[in-house]
């Protein structure tokens, strides 16, 4: 029997526990940001990634703004951003993002990108031109950015790091042993690397990242990865649970409950993080604010 793609995603959805039902919704605030990304030509990847929070967050008038196009040179077997030859860089998007972080009246925005490994610096400058327009026009605001490994250059960390955000976010994503099939572009020793040298180069900076969970991994694994983040210098930690964005997408084990997602969250806890939060709908920067928070 042959089914289409919504067919198939109802099914699925069906199949979730009660706890990742999500009501969607909509009202005047979620056009209203809607209408401001598409006229000033943005991307968010609360869109780009189907992010289960994407209406909360937007009738917040809140959103994680996607930098760089929206067309990724790696491919991440997990991730819903669409692969290929990438666009070219948009001159004129630092000045609109801060235009929209202004409109918007936001205090705290989260910028990431897609990521560029066509460009020599893997589009460090560009990360570091938006976070400074932003606090030229809105000097207030506080900046977390989510960035990729930049292939573990230094200099692009410099850049990073003298753009000086208040959070610094690069995901660590799963488990060492899955890298192969779910991040097959990417080196787990590499992501730790790009946290240490953050938290070296400018130490005032907080760093924080992030795992998805459901993919196959143990605890055993989970724990040892916490421990690896520690001692290369991470702040702030996610934990979430992962979906499969489509039949095309790495498969997900299992889900974990909002009991062990808790679990999770107090070991972190006691191995010295300022900040974790650990949940099944828990994304990158759903409520990056509050995390940010956490130990002010």
């Amino acid at each position: 029997m042959n089914h289409t793609a919504k067919e198939e995603d109802m099914e699925h959805n069906e199949r979730k526990p009660e706890w990742l039902r999500i009501k969607i919704q909509t009202n005047n605030k979620v056009r209203e940001v809607e209408e401001l990304l598409d006229t000033l030509n943005l991307n968010t990847v609360c869109r780009e990634a189907r992010c289960p929070n994407r209406c909360e967050c937007y009738s917040k008038k809140t959103a994680t703004f996607m930098i760089m196009g929206s067309i990724c040179t790696r491919g991440c077997t997990f991730c819903n951003v669409r692969g290929g030859k990438p666009e070219l860089l948009n001159r004129e998007e630092p000045v609109n993002i801060a235009m929209a972080v202004e409109r918007l009246g936001l205090k705290y925005v989260v910028v990431t990108s897609v990521t560029r490994d066509d460009l020599d610096d893997g589009g460090a400058d560009h990360f570091g031109r938006v976070v400074e327009e932003i606090r030229r026009t809105t000097p207030d605001v506080r900046v977390e950015i989510l960035i990729s490994d930049l292939r573990g250059s230094k200099v692009a960390i410099e850049r990073i790091a003298h753009a000086a955000p208040e959070v610094l976010n690069h995901n660590i994503e799963t488990v060492p042993r899955l890298y192969s099939t779910v991040r097959p572009d990417a080196d787990y020793r590499r992501s730790l690397e790009v946290i240490r040298s953050i938290k070296e180069m400018n130490p005032k900076i907080k760093t924080k990242s992030g795992i998805m969970l459901g993919l196959g991994e143990t605890q055993e694994e989970v724990l040892e990865v916490f421990k690896d983040l520690r001692e290369h210098g991470c702040d702030l930690l996610t934990v979430g649970q992962y979906l499969r964005p489509s039949r095309e997408h790495t498969p997900m084990e299992r889900y974990i409950s909002p009991e062990e997602f808790s679990w999770y969250r107090e070991r972190a806890l006691e191995m010295g993080f300022q900040g974790v939060a650990s949940g099944p709908l828990v994304r990158s920067s759903y409520n990056a604010w509050e995390l940010y928070s956490s130990k002010d």
